[in-house]
């Protein structure tokens, strides 16, 4: 295993900088998601990670061997580093015990080991007893499953896992989730995710990178990402964070047009300066009646112009007074119609300050 180190990275396509000056540490047996939209840079860092791009500017160490460097790139074979791609990438024609051992067999490891190191890891990755079926008869969990094994198999010191979900059906992903932590905490190499899902990020890494035209926003674990987002694209990227904007009135109090909020925080906002106020959906209460007597310190009126029903909960798009827009999360047993005038409640405690 090894520590990866990525130091001032830039990469530009054309007029295009796809990467700003990436810095980042991934420590040992580490599990770090790069999370960001589509065109933020993440799939660039995984290229040049593995060693198919050179980087225009900065370095990538792998422990103490510097990997690349603007005209000088270390070749992928070299890095001890294995890759799984979107695609499975599996021979059909081969069994799962031979898709698996491929890469053992590249490097003439003795039968006796290679059999033994194979149906370790297929316990490994709960495949067990699969070893002489072909891809063809393999859902694609298990597919997916074989292509870690491969990738695994080998004891590579980093494993870099390129949106390994994305072919998988909605059910299918979120159960691959949990395996790939589990196979994480079996075998502790540091592994690199790329992926747009936050959901897959949360669950499965132990930092997350996020990403944005090619920089990195926030490093931080899944729940200091959640709970304390450092900028406005992370709070709405992770979870999909309501921002309202107005500006400061006093340490924790903004004025949002005609209604004021208080917050938890100040955030080392001055009084006048423009702020963002950012309350995650499920946060959000809505009030069919005003609540009367009952402290509500941050409560404003206003109009329920969608609805969404999804099982458990809904899914409401809420105008303020003002013409401020927001979003609530809340049970799917509360019926409300679209055009009805409601109160909305967003609570002190859910309510955090950011520079605009």
């Amino acid at each position: 295993m090894a520590e990866i180190r990525l130091m001032n990275l830039r990469k530009e396509f054309g007029a295009a900088a796809a990467l700003q000056g990436i810095t980042m540490t991934i420590r040992d047996g580490e599990l770090v998601a790069i999370l960001g939209p589509s065109g933020c840079g993440k799939t660039t860092t995984m290229q040049i990670l593995a060693g198919f791009l050179p980087p225009d500017g900065g370095e990538v160490w792998a422990g103490d061997r510097l990997i690349s460097k603007p005209g000088s790139v270390v070749p992928p074979e070299q890095r001890r580093m294995s890759l799984v791609f979107q695609s499975y990438a599996l021979w059909p024609h081969l069994t799962v015990f031979r898709n698996v051992a491929f890469g053992l067999e590249m490097r003439r490891v003795p039968t006796d080991e290679l059999r033994r190191r194979v149906k370790a890891i297929l316990e490994v990755v709960s495949l067990g007893g699969y070893e002489q079926r072909y891809p063809h008869e393999l859902s694609g969990g298990q597919q997916q499953r074989v292509a870690l094994a491969r990738a695994l198999v080998v004891e590579p010191d980093t494993l870099l896992l390129d949106e390994p979900l994305s072919n998988l059906d909605a059910s299918l992903r979120e159960q691959m989730r949990f395996e790939i932590r589990r196979i994480h905490e079996a075998t502790r190499i540091t592994t690199v995710y790329v992926t747009h899902d936050q959901a897959e990020a949360l669950v499965i890494a132990d930092r997350i990178a996020v990403m944005n035209k090619g920089r990195i926003e926030q490093v931080g674990t899944p729940k200091e990402i959640y709970r304390s987002p450092s900028s406005p694209f992370v709070a709405s990227f992770i979870g999909g964070a309501n921002c309202i904007a107005g500006s400061m009135v006093e340490t924790g109090l903004m004025q949002c047009g005609s209604l004021r909020f208080r917050a938890s925080d100040g955030a080392g906002l001055d009084v006048g300066e423009e702020a963002l106020l950012c309350i995650r959906p499920h946060q959000v209460r809505v009030h069919r009646t005003h609540p009367g007597q009952r402290l509500c310190e941050n409560l404003a009126p206003g109009r329920l112009m969608q609805l969404a029903y999804l099982g458990d909960f809904q899914d409401i798009r809420i105008t303020l007074q003002g013409g401020a827009q927001i979003r609530a999360i809340t049970p799917s047993e509360r019926e409300y119609m679209a055009g009805e005038d409601v109160f909305v409640e967003l609570p002190v405690e859910g309510c955090h300050l950011l520079r605009s």
